[in-house]
């Protein structure tokens, strides 16, 4: 049966997912493609590239989980205005079945509802906000990545074990930023914080907050800066020469992503992450193996998520047996499990995130 969704409030009339033909996958893939953010951006879809690659599927018409798939990209801005205006297009002209990508918290915060009150499924392919697993918890979302305050929780552990008596925070002022806040502060016993710097997202320049670091003399400083803003930061926090005076403790700001970038800046940083390159199990030795040999260079957290995603997808979906006709069965046959993630085989929790260590 044919049926309508309409979004009170915005005049937009969407085609529900379950009008879309049961003979055929259709994926939106929201990402970033410019500005700031694209470094991140790149790095997505090289992971989703691998996982496309290793599933056989190279053009629109092959098939996934044996159903015959299309997939529409769109890029954000980084902009969660930009980002609805994406969504509804995949809705209404692609009539997409299922949303994923999405990099920045803002961003999946504004489309979440657009997406699961079409009848489509959202998946995250990097983006945690923490309230999605709690109170805006849906039947229609999953997440191959995590919740944002889950890794700022681990560093909270870290900081206490090591000690550290005093710290500055700083993050950038988005929805994740505050998530990370709440979960360090959640987490981070022994000590106290002495400030939080929240600065602004996209920022390149951290002169005036280093001169703020200088002068409280912390015995530590937490950062969580993805992308090009870490980047900045740390070639900033090197040249400054903070380094001798204080500890530095980093969030999705050190990776196989920026290290060529960062160089030695990253010498000592420490870090928590929800992904263990080294771990030895067959799927993490495929991806990596495979994204090596394809772009020349090690991937990062960031591509491993958006790969785990589509694995996420063709789980689902063969669970149903290619029907399509109800996304939240599908979204019932990803959250059942397992999850056989390059991070081990793990298990999801009832709001739809990966329950998983942290290393």
């Amino acid at each position: 049966m044919k049926s309508l969704a309409l979004i009170i409030g915005t005049g937009l009339l969407f085609v529900s997912a379950s009008t879309v033909s049961a003979n055929e996958l259709r994926i939106g893939y929201l990402n970033t493609t410019s500005g700031s953010g694209a470094i991140v951006g790149r790095e997505m879809m090289r992971g989703w590239q691998i996982g496309l690659q290793q599933q056989g599927w190279k053009k629109d018409g092959d098939k996934l989980a044996g159903v015959p798939t299309r997939i529409f990209y769109a890029d954000d801005q980084m902009k969660a205005d930009v980002g609805v205006t994406a969504v509804n297009r995949f809705l209404r002209q692609n009539r997409v079945q299922i949303v994923t990508g999405i990099i920045w918290s803002n961003v999946m915060m504004a489309i979440q509802r657009r997406v699961t009150g079409a009848n489509a499924l959202l998946v995250s392919a990097n983006a945690g906000p923490t309230p999605l697993a709690g109170k805006r918890c849906d039947p229609l979302f999953v997440s191959a990545s995590f919740v944002n305050d889950q890794v700022a929780e681990a560093s909270g552990i870290l900081l206490d074990r090591e000690k550290v008596r005093s710290v500055v925070l700083m993050v950038p002022n988005y929805q994740a930023g505050k998530d990370v806040i709440a979960g360090f502060r959640r987490t981070y016993k022994q000590g106290k914080v002495v400030q939080e710097i929240r600065y602004k997202l996209g920022q390149s320049d951290f002169q005036a907050d280093l001169s703020k670091i200088r002068a409280l003399k912390p015995d530590g400083v937490f950062i969580f800066a993805p992308g090009a803003m870490g980047i900045a930061f740390m070639k900033q926090w090197n040249a400054a020469g903070l380094g001798k005076e204080t500890k530095l403790y980093t969030m999705w700001t050190v990776s196989h992503l920026t290290l060529p970038a960062i160089g030695d800046s990253a010498i000592e940083s420490v870090m928590a992450d929800h992904w263990n390159p080294d771990l030895d199990n067959p799927r993490n030795k495929r991806f990596i193996k495979d994204y090596v040999a394809r772009f020349k260079a090690h991937p990062s957290h960031f591509a491993m998520t958006s790969y785990d995603a589509l694995g996420v997808i063709v789980r689902g979906v063969q669970a149903v047996n290619g029907k399509l006709d109800d996304m939240k069965a599908v979204a019932r046959a990803i959250r059942k499990g397992p999850f056989e993630s390059v991070r081990g085989t793990l298990k999801f929790n009832a709001n739809g995130f990966p329950i998983q260590p942290f290393w």
